[in-house]
């Protein structure tokens, strides 16, 4: 399941991030990359441990736990905190998959799904489509700055040649509590039917059965 989320940060809020990032001192983005992908990729990342980074990630975070939709169809864990990265001059990132486990300070984290947070708006470079491969067939993303799309993490993808101007993203990786990619996409598509039901003002015991439903099935798959 490919999810896009539109305007998690405004115009505005992206301009201000994007001061910020771009005083920082940029390096090789094989910090994180596993030896196969590190073959693939060419690119810039700000240091993991970089103060700034580190503030907006924890900023981003809180900002997607607070989003509805985000929520609905994640089911968040725990996180990878975000990282951020940029391509220019030709630079790219080569078909792979993510590494399947990856650590952070408070212990291991299972890479479910992967998110991309754009933070340049798509007419200012050229290139720098992010190409996902998956069951669902060959999507081509390039979302306006702030916006977000969310995937499995065991998509096989791509960022294009970026051959003119600069794309300056921030991605991660979280664990959800629902592990089974079919599983996450019947509860997502249940809550949001709950949720487009409760607009049109469906009878309340209807509603209530559904919800019981969907918490049941939470009930069942979830891994806490």
């Amino acid at each position: 399941m490919l999810i896009e989320i539109p305007n998690v940060f405004s115009k505005q809020e992206v301009n201000q991030l994007r001061e910020q990032l771009d005083a920082r001192t940029w390096i090789d983005g094989n910090q994180t990359s596993g030896v196969m992908a590190s073959t693939r990729k060419r690119n810039q990342q700000l240091d993991k441990d970089d103060p700034v980074a580190l503030q907006i990630g924890e900023l981003i975070m809180a900002r997607l736990l607070a989003h509805p939709l985000f929520v609905s169809a994640a089911l968040p864990l725990q996180f990878y905190p975000p990282l951020f990265n940029r391509y220019q001059g030709g630079e790219t990132f080569g078909y792979h998959i993510d590494n399947a486990i990856r650590s952070t300070s408070d212990g291991m984290v299972r890479t479910d799904l992967s998110a991309t947070l754009f933070l340049s708006e798509p007419d200012t470079y050229q290139g720098g489509e992010l190409v996902i491969q998956d069951t669902y067939g060959q999507q081509s993303i390039k979302l306006a700055a702030g916006s977000l799309v969310l995937y499995p993490s065991t998509s096989l993808h791509q960022v294009t040649p970026v051959t003119s101007g600069e794309r300056t993203s921030a991605f991660m990786w979280l664990q959800s509590m629902v592990r089974d990619e079919g599983q996450r996409r019947l509860l997502f598509q249940l809550d949001q039917s709950i949720q487009a039901l409760t607009a049109q003002a469906a009878p309340e015991q209807e509603l209530f059965n559904l919800t019981g439903v969907y918490h049941n099935l939470l009930r069942c798959w979830s891994e806490l």
